[in-house]
């Protein structure tokens, strides 16, 4: 492996989160940042955006880096072409039969709760697919007022990507630990914020999968790849790349599993590692 010596080699993929890594707590992208990832672009490196967002919230930051390649979504589930603003490809969508089930299951796990389902059409907005269905109170730590309101039965009535939990009076750890207790097995749970929001999706889809499908279609090993998180949801991703980096306002799950902590995404951790090379 490249990454085994003092010398570090340059990699040949990139792979970032987007919130809490690459942008900034303000949510924005900083000049620094930018720079350097046009500069691995230009030099040929695909800077991969991996992200537990809908395709729907990539172009926006895409746009900021000056990205038109993939984008990996919804935690691994959808694999998104920038460029084309086009859906390439769907795993493991979460079923009505299952979304009934898991629900029944987390009414006694997390009494209180409220869910969400994320779909996906064939582009990053599709009119003819509700994307994002809530129930009445459900919580969104980034903000609330998107999302179109739904009875359970209608969030849980189509195929989703990702099934969102909230709880108000619970932290995103306190809702995972609970979660698993009467889910083991069945989906995948992990989180990407603290504040009381879980993301369950089909088993073993995550973004290290999501990546992977990337790194095939490229013709690079996992060993030339390195990315960048912070969250429980980065997790997967960082053991499968040949280097793992986490931002030093990581979730100490992450710090605990990355092959490197870099400064915080307030101080440009991703740019500031990318620049040995680019």
């Amino acid at each position: 492996m490249f990454w085994e010596t003092g010398h570090v080699e340059k990699p040949r993929l990139i792979a970032s989160d987007v919130d809490g890594t690459l942008l900034t707590p303000l949510e924005h992208l900083t000049d620094r940042t930018v720079d350097v990832v046009s500069r691995a672009a230009d030099d040929g490196v695909p800077v991969i955006l991996v992200s537990g967002r809908p395709p729907r919230w990539i172009p926006h930051v895409a746009e900021q880096a000056g990205l038109t390649g993939y984008a990996v979504c919804a935690n691994g589930a959808v694999l998104y072409d920038i460029g084309d603003d086009r859906v390439l490809d769907v795993h493991g969508l979460l079923d009505p039969v299952l979304l009934h089930d898991v629900a029944e299951a987390l009414e006694h796990a997390l009494p209180g709760c409220r869910l969400a389902a994320e779909r996906v059409g064939t582009s990053a907005v599709d009119p003819g697919v509700p994307n994002f269905v809530i129930e009445p109170d459900y919580h969104n730590p980034w903000g609330d007022g998107e999302g179109s309101t739904a009875t359970r039965a209608e969030v849980l009535g189509h195929a989703a990507v990702k099934l969102l939990v909230s709880h108000r009076h619970m932290t995103s750890d306190e809702m995972a630990r609970a979660a698993r207790t009467v889910l083991d097995g069945t989906v995948d749970i992990t989180f990407s914020s603290g504040g009381g929001l879980i993301e369950l999706a089909a088993h073993g889809v995550t973004k290290a999968t999501g990546l992977a499908a990337v790194a095939q279609r490229l013709g690079i090993d996992r060993e030339r790849t390195i990315s960048f998180g912070d969250m429980p949801n980065d997790l997967e991703m960082l053991r499968w790349s040949g280097h793992g980096v986490a931002v030093a306002n990581a979730h100490p799950e992450v710090l605990a599993v990355a092959d490197e902590v870099t400064a915080p995404n307030s101080e440009d951790g991703v740019a500031q590692v990318l620049e040995r090379w680019f």
